[in-house]
């Protein structure tokens, strides 16, 4: 998509009543895409030591040679958070630890140091504080945050990095769907290989560009995203391309168990305890096609897209669809996470961390 329209001006920036710089961006024209911001943090290490202080330095490209382990073979794990504006203009981050926890559990699969947990919220403050005029008024989008840690070194032989990079930029967002979504069930294609010996349930860099093939022909074929099945037994759902799914009969909310293939998504561990609060039964198990196909409501979580509502699922020759709008279970979620995201609704959780 091309990016929205950037007025620049003799400091490229407008200031708030409160002496706050703003990037003169037109807030209500940017989508799911690539904004160049200020500042992008940079920390490194060789392997076997471990990751020490970083710094920010101008966004732009970096150097690699053609030897780094994550363009050979794929040796990298990323991240994805977001920075918001609360109603008192204050900025704050969703739930950060539970990133840094995350991208310590893929490092360990993909044989590579990580930052602490203290490194990684440090960092991605820092980030966030560096682009602040970057991070949208409250109710138009939010500041995204992508992490990645990168195997830099020259490797030939299949051996892991002998150095390593982490790496934060942002980016203006909204979300990453608009409307309710179509989905289509794929016998074909799978995600992730059976049983927790593979990387489905880590952010690995080498998970996503696989699903690029069947996400056009569903595109292709009007659908939002391929939903797909277990490659086991074919017979239960897992994830859509890059986010969570549930399942909602009467006052039961059904999701996945986040085992072996199911990415352990931190808005849908999220959803999880406020639809418990909020006097919801939910249940993590294996969810059979038959059962999403009687449900009254069907709906995706994830960073990017928040909460989603599903239209319709498509499988075979069977298309059921469900109910969305106002009155549903996914919109009192919805507006609840949100809330709690932006001060709207308070949080008795400690999720949020206020970043200036």
């Amino acid at each position: 998509m091309d990016p929205p329209p950037i007025h620049t001006s003799s400091d490229s920036a407008a200031s708030s009543a409160d002496g706050e710089r703003h990037a003169e961006i037109k807030w209500d024209e940017i989508g799911f895409g690539i904004v160049s911001t200020d500042f992008m943090y940079v920390m490194k290490c060789t392997k076997g030591e471990e990751f020490r202080d970083g710094s920010l330095i101008p966004y732009g490209n970096i150097e690699l040679p053609p030897s780094a382990g994550i363009l050979n073979y794929g040796q990298g794990v990323l991240e994805g958070l977001k920075a918001y504006r609360t109603k008192d203009g204050s900025i704050v981050l969703f739930r950060p630890e539970e990133n840094a926890r995350r991208i310590k559990i893929g490092a360990e699969r993909m044989c590579m140091p990580s930052p602490s947990v203290q490194q990684f919220v440090h960092a991605i403050k820092k980030t966030v504080i560096a682009n602040k005029r970057w991070v949208p008024p409250l109710g138009q989008g939010s500041l995204y945050i992508r992490p990645l840690l990168l195997g830099t070194g020259s490797v030939l032989g299949l051996s892991p990095s002998p150095e390593y990079m982490f790496l934060i930029y942002t980016t203006p967002v909204k979300s990453y769907h608009k409307g309710p979504l179509n989905l289509v069930i794929k016998d074909e294609l799978y995600r992730a290989i059976s049983g927790p010996g593979g990387t489905g349930g880590i952010k690995s860099i080498t998970n996503y560009s696989p699903a690029y093939k069947g996400l056009n022909e569903a595109r292709e074929e009007g659908f939002s995203d391929i939903l797909y099945l277990d490659a086991a037994t074919g017979k239960f759902i897992e994830e859509a391309t890059g986010c969570n799914i549930f399942v909602v009969k009467g006052n039961i909310i059904t999701t996945p168990e986040a085992v072996g293939t199911i990415l352990p998504g931190i808005t849908r561990k999220s959803i999880i305890e406020i639809a418990i609060d909020l006097g919801y039964q939910v249940e993590e198990r294996g969810v059979p096609v038959e059962e999403l196909l009687e449900a009254d409501e069907v709906f995706c979580t994830g960073t990017a897209m928040v909460i989603n509502p599903v239209f319709s699922v498509t499988y075979n020759r069977t298309k059921a669809e469900y109910k969305t709008g106002s009155e549903t279970v996914s919109q009192k979620l919805y507006e609840t996470l949100i809330g709690i995201q932006t001060g709207l609704v308070q949080d008795t959780r400690g999720w949020t961390l206020q970043v200036d």
